[in-house]
């Protein structure tokens, strides 16, 4: 109060005739400036007007940590059982290709009634005898030799199941990286509504000053106008600072795995601020090294190879061997009580209406698509790999422009402040600097999540450690 009529008192006299026109404005503004700080100091303890806040979850407060949330969703997420089930049959497909190296053997049992002496005269060039009997046996094939087909596809079904692993692999990072955005989103809009509700508070109490001051006939209406519709903005402000951050927690809850909304109280952990890599080259080779979506590729690449290899090894001979061993106890005469036989079979194709030629250039034509969509992949992700450090360089340079800005925003406000009160300036020039001071406060809570978002994102594309 000193200083502000120190600074009245230093104000110039023109000239002796306005001596008692300047002694009664001086009374006016000594008596306002009293007026400003009565308001001040008795305004605080009245209380503020506020949206109403949204009503209280049914749900009980849960703390919640970032790596707790992607616990949560990496064990609730179908997506990720999916993966992991679709992984567990392509497992079970290279057994099923590794069964034909392995023996077979067969149990039978066969009990024929026919006339003695019966042939089968139809059906087939041979006419075997039919003898009535009642018999039981055995049977064991083996494949000796299939000049590396059955290798071939046993290969290609591991690189498929290589293949799904890297897939499963992607599916877990797509999850992770969908709740760390959803769970960075929540906190900046959480931070949004402390930012807006401090602005309300804020300009709630400039309201309550003016109107004090109206009422005294020491300011005209149209400043409580101007600071009433200032009010109402900061209201709004609110009303959508709320909604986004319910809207955020909705969507973080279902990334969660619950149908309904949490009451999650998310903990914010201090992390220090560091600045992107100096060059992107190292990243991008660091992505085509490791990103599992191009691994999952590279391995379905070399399956193909495989496979197509096994296509073409169907014009090879297949050996195998064969034996047959079992017992006749009700039997026509003219059989032994008993029977066994061992031999070998070798399968020379020769023709087949060009089947083969078919399949094997459809295979190598599957190949050469593998390996296009390897190279398209591999360019994709170097793109997104220098987009994503490009967004994360500029989020950097940017966490120092909204600082700088901030702190002009809040200077630019004391000083337009000060001039308001003195009568310097008109309220339209306070109000400016109020809207400027939020847009700083909302760029500022922006930038440090934006950064930390842009950080997330280039680790995802690099496929870096988590």
């Amino acid at each position: 109060m000193t200083c502000f009529l120190r600074s009245l008192g230093r104000r110039p006299l023109l000239h002796d005739s306005r001596a008692s026109r300047f002694s009664r404005s001086f009374t006016q503004r000594c008596s306002v400036g009293i007026l400003l700080l009565l308001v001040a100091c008795g305004v605080q303890a009245r209380p503020q007007q506020a949206p109403a806040a949204p009503a209280a979850s049914t749900q009980p407060l849960q703390l919640l940590t970032l790596a707790e949330a992607e616990a949560l969703g990496l064990k609730k997420n179908p997506q990720i059982s999916v993966a992991r089930l679709q992984a567990l049959v392509s497992q079970q497909s290279v057994r099923e290709q590794r069964a034909a190296l392995l023996p077979t053997a067969s149990l039978n049992v066969t009990g024929v009634g026919a006339d003695p002496g019966g042939r089968i005269t139809a059906g087939a060039l041979n006419n075997s005898i039919i003898y009535p009997r009642v018999a039981a046996g055995a049977t064991v094939s083996q494949l000796v030799t299939d000049f590396g087909r059955t290798h071939n596809l046993v290969a290609s079904s591991e690189f498929q199941a290589k293949a799904q692993d890297q897939s499963a692999a992607a599916t877990t990072a797509d999850i992770i990286l969908a709740v760390d955005q959803a769970f960075f989103n929540t906190l900046e809009t959480k931070a949004l509504v402390i930012v807006a509700q401090q602005t309300l508070d804020a300009r709630q109490t400039f309201v309550d000053k003016i109107q004090a001051l109206t009422n005294a006939k020491l300011r005209s209406e149209l400043d409580l106008s101007f600071a009433k519709v200032d009010a109402s903005r900061a209201r709004l402000l609110l009303l959508e600072a709320r909604n986004n951050y319910q809207a955020s927690l909705a969507t973080l809850s279902a990334l969660l795995g619950f149908n309904d909304e949490q009451n999650f109280q998310l903990v914010e952990e201090a992390e220090k601020i560091s600045p992107p890599a100096l060059d992107v080259s190292p990243l991008i080779s660091e992505a085509l090294a490791q990103r599992p979506e191009i691994l999952a590729l590279r391995d379905e690449v070399q399956g193909a190879e495989k496979f197509g290899r096994a296509e073409h090894d169907l014009w090879l001979p297949n050996v195998s061997a064969l034996g047959v061993v079992g017992l006749a106890p009700v039997r026509d005469p003219h059989l032994s009580s008993w029977y066994g036989a061992a031999g070998v079979n070798i399968n020379i194709p020769v023709f087949n209406g060009f089947l083969f030629n078919a399949r094997a250039k459809t295979a190598d034509l599957q190949t050469s698509i593998d390996r296009q969509k390897l190279t398209d992949l591999q360019d994709n992700v170097a793109r997104d790999v220098r987009n994503a450090w490009q967004d994360s360089s500029r989020a950097f340079e940017r966490l120092s422009v909204t600082e700088q800005l901030l702190e002009q925003a809040n200077l630019a406000l004391d000083l337009a402040q000060s001039r308001y009160n003195l009568g310097l300036s008109s309220i339209v020039e306070f109000s400016q600097a109020e809207l400027q001071k939020t847009e700083a406060d909302i760029s500022d809570t922006d930038a440090r999540y934006q950064y930390r978002l842009t950080q997330i994102v280039l680790a995802y594309t690099i496929a870096a450690p988590h």
